[in-house]
């Protein structure tokens, strides 16, 4: 009888303690949507591809989302949301600064915007590294006047990829430090940073400068308290990447690579971002988070 009386009583002890434990964690990690609701982000290359499924995952859980990008006009959303369309070039050094400083304090930043120069190594050029006008490679996606691709002159592969997120992140972090914001930045990196593919060289030496700029934004951030953090995807399905790497001889060699045997689909990348821009992520600093389906274990 007294075994029984113990065993019933650890049992009821077991439960009051984990309860207690489930409430404090509930208390001090609320749901998503109580953390989000009311800050605000900035989302760069909000107006396409994973920029867009990012903006739209913010505005949904109640965040004020400030939209920067070329194409951003028809951006949707709905009623009750909150965002602010901003047009502006991000490998524009001095426009990317002062419209970004111009929005005052923010609880995050999310370094999306990129651009993809595609050639080989040997006929790799200037224009591919650092010119400001240059024919995207991509031309044959966009609307044509002509022979001539309208909007195709693009800020090319470290404009926007490295130094970009360098002039952004200024901005957004004064103005983080100067109302003593604990906040987070997340930019996009990619596996192609650590394992290069060919036809890549630009964009590859890009990214990873990506990874030690946000490395280095780690360090000098977090006494402020602000996190730096990157999400590096493998092959992201975006209407672009669907027609990028339609070619199985392209996506064959990395797909065999690929665990998980699947390329990421942009909520896979927008849930990382998510998770790394809320308080379920506050001792995380510095990291590489590979969205990749176990690509970079293989």
């Amino acid at each position: 009888m007294f075994r029984s009386i113990y065993k019933l009583s650890t049992h009821f002890n077991n439960r009051c303690v984990m309860g207690s434990l489930s409430r404090g964690i509930a208390e001090k990690h609320p749901s998503m949507e109580n953390y989000f609701k009311g800050k605000s982000f900035i989302v760069t290359g909000a107006g396409a591809g994973m920029g867009k499924v990012i903006t739209g995952r913010l505005l949904s859980l109640d965040a004020h989302v400030f939209a920067i990008g070329r194409d951003i006009e028809n951006l949707p959303c709905k009623a009750g949301q909150k965002m602010t369309r901003i047009t502006v070039d991000i490998g524009d050094w001095d426009s990317t600064y002062c419209k970004i400083l111009e929005i005052g304090p923010v609880h995050g930043l999310v370094n999306n915007a990129g651009v993809a120069h595609i050639e080989p190594f040997l006929e790799t050029t200037q224009h591919g590294w650092d010119e400001y006008e240059y024919k995207l490679t991509f031309y044959f996606l966009l609307p044509k006047k002509g022979n001539k691709p309208l909007g195709a002159y693009l800020p090319i592969t470290l404009n926007v990829n490295s130094r970009g997120v360098v002039r952004a992140s200024q901005a957004a972090a004064k103005n983080m430090i100067s109302e003593k914001i604990k906040g987070s930045i997340v930019n996009v990196s990619s596996t192609i940073s650590e394992r290069a593919i060919p036809d890549h060289v630009s964009y590859c030496a890009s990214k990873g400068a990506l990874n030690q700029i946000t490395r280095t934004m780690a360090i000098e951030l977090g006494p402020h308290g602000i996190r730096t953090n990157n999400v590096n995807p493998t092959v992201v399905l975006t209407k672009m990447g669907k027609i990028a790497w339609s070619d199985p001889k392209k996506s064959g060699p990395i797909m065999n690579r690929i665990p998980l045997g699947r390329f990421a689909e942009p909520n896979d990348v927008a849930n990382a971002v998510i998770f790394l821009l809320s308080d379920y992520s506050t001792m995380i600093n510095g990291l590489n988070l590979y969205v990749d389906g176990g690509y970079m274990t293989s």
